[in-house]
């Protein structure tokens, strides 16, 4: 028994390792990447996009946001009061929504997170969650153009949390935080990651999640509600899935639907959505990383 038991620790410890070792450097550079942004680029992103004029052309706005969000470095729970205060500017509600899509789905710390996944699914990860952002701005302009979609009442501003005098220190307790935040789901990620790949076969997750069909995209399109908890601790679980038969596609509807319903924060969407908004919500998310998934495969 004993002998059993050291077999499995040793090859455990490989696999964990073997993530550790291809993984570190790349959350490593996220979080340095991520605080740089938020420390000395937050409030220039931010005000790019107060400063958008309510008279501007539509269209190109709500290109404009959905690059601004992949931009900023919030995630959903500081997305949702930032995005209070520019509709309290006079933002339009599809510049808004294109924001808040976009900023929730991805920001510079995730992205150098997702190269540990390689360049394609890196490409794949940018482009279609930018291309979320513009959707969701252009289905507010045109189903929604004559309501208002959001209710910000209840929220104001975030407190900046990043108002030490001294540049410098500002940066190190920025880390600080970002290394309490991610750092316990990293490890998880990791330790999912090498349960994965040692007990679980790579015929079960080429069945679930591999090959063209449409099944795999929608199983990574439902899984990724329960399952997504961090952006840094699924980068493993994802890159392990991946190695195993996960197809690109379903790898992409994953990596939509996992941030988009973030169980941590959607209280506060619900808040904002109200009830029936809230529903047309989840149904958009899941159509979009459903079809997005689906021609991933396909191309």
């Amino acid at each position: 028994m004993l002998e059993i038991l050291k077999t499995e620790w040793i090859y455990f410890w490989y696999y964990f390792t073997l993530q550790f070792s291809q993984i570190f450097w790349y959350w490593v550079a996220g979080m340095l990447i991520g605080s740089l942004v938020s420390v000395f680029f937050k409030d220039k992103i931010h005000a790019l996009m107060r400063n958008m004029k309510s008279d501007g052309s539509s269209i190109l706005g709500i290109i404009f946001a959905s690059i601004l969000g992949v931009a900023s470095p919030l995630c959903m729970y500081g997305t949702i009061p930032i995005a209070a205060s520019f509709s309290k500017s006079g933002i339009k509600d599809e510049w808004l929504a294109s924001f808040m899509m976009s900023s929730i789905l991805l920001n510079p710390q995730l992205i150098i997170y997702s190269a540990a996944l390689g360049a394609k699914v890196l490409c794949v990860r940018i482009i279609s969650c930018f291309l979320c952002g513009i959707v969701a701005g252009l289905v507010i302009r045109f189903v929604f153009k004559e309501k208002s979609f959001f209710n910000f009442q209840n929220f104001d501003e975030p407190k900046n949390k990043d108002i030490d005098p001294n540049p410098f220190m500002r940066f190190f307790k920025n880390l600080w935080r970002n290394l309490k935040a991610t750092g316990l789901y990293f490890l998880i990620g990791i330790i999912l990651s090498a349960l994965f790949q040692r007990y679980i076969p790579q015929e079960a997750i080429r069945f679930v999640f591999g090959g063209n069909e449409a099944w795999g995209v929608l199983m990574a399109s439902t899984i990724g509600v329960p399952l997504y908890v961090c952006g840094g601790g699924t980068i493993p679980i994802i890159k392990s899935w991946l190695a195993n038969g996960m197809s690109l596609g379903s790898a992409a509807a994953f990596m939509i639907t996992g941030p988009a319903t973030k169980i941590t924060n959607l209280g506060a969407l619900k808040v904002v959505l109200g009830a029936k908004h809230f529903a047309f919500y989840w149904l958009f998310v899941i159509l979009f990383s459903f079809i997005t998934g689906i021609v991933i495969n396909l191309i």
